[in-house]
């Protein structure tokens, strides 16, 4: 892809902890991606604790950048340490933001700067069932 189409494309914007990755995180990129350019709002270390509790996250923002950056529907990972993406759908002012879950469109941070689309949750994927059938089923069995 030439350069100035990469400038031509839409950016499109989601956020999240991406804890533990799993294919409903996959699916949600994959759809972002089919829209344009991705950029991910990762949520910090300390943000994650503030969010999910201090067993939380399992796995430190730096890996769980790279994972992100190593994912081919990922273009960029930008790691914030607020508890919104706020400040930073502000400083990139994308053209839509894709959230998953049980939000509505003007629920989500930023739904005041841009449109949202909301991405239908993937039953029985989630980063805390993963966490949880680890822990009651460490071989799998």
């Amino acid at each position: 892809m030439s350069h100035l189409n990469l400038e031509l494309q839409k950016t499109i914007f989601t956020n999240g902890c991406f804890d533990v990755l799993h294919r409903g995180h996959i699916e949600l990129l994959k759809y972002c991606k089919s829209l344009g350019r991705v950029v991910v709002g990762l949520n910090s270390d300390k943000s994650v604790k503030k969010l999910k509790g201090e067993s939380r996250p399992i796995n430190n923002e730096l890996d769980r950048k790279f994972i992100l950056e190593g994912c081919r529907y990922v273009d960029v990972v930008v790691i914030f340490e607020e508890d919104t993406p706020i400040n930073l759908i502000r400083s990139l002012k994308p053209d839509l933001i894709v959230k998953g879950g049980d939000y509505k469109p003007n629920e989500v941070v930023g739904s005041e700067i841009t449109k949202v689309v909301i991405f239908d949750l993937i039953s029985g994927y989630s980063s805390t069932e993963s966490i949880n059938k680890l822990i009651t089923n460490p071989l799998n069995k």
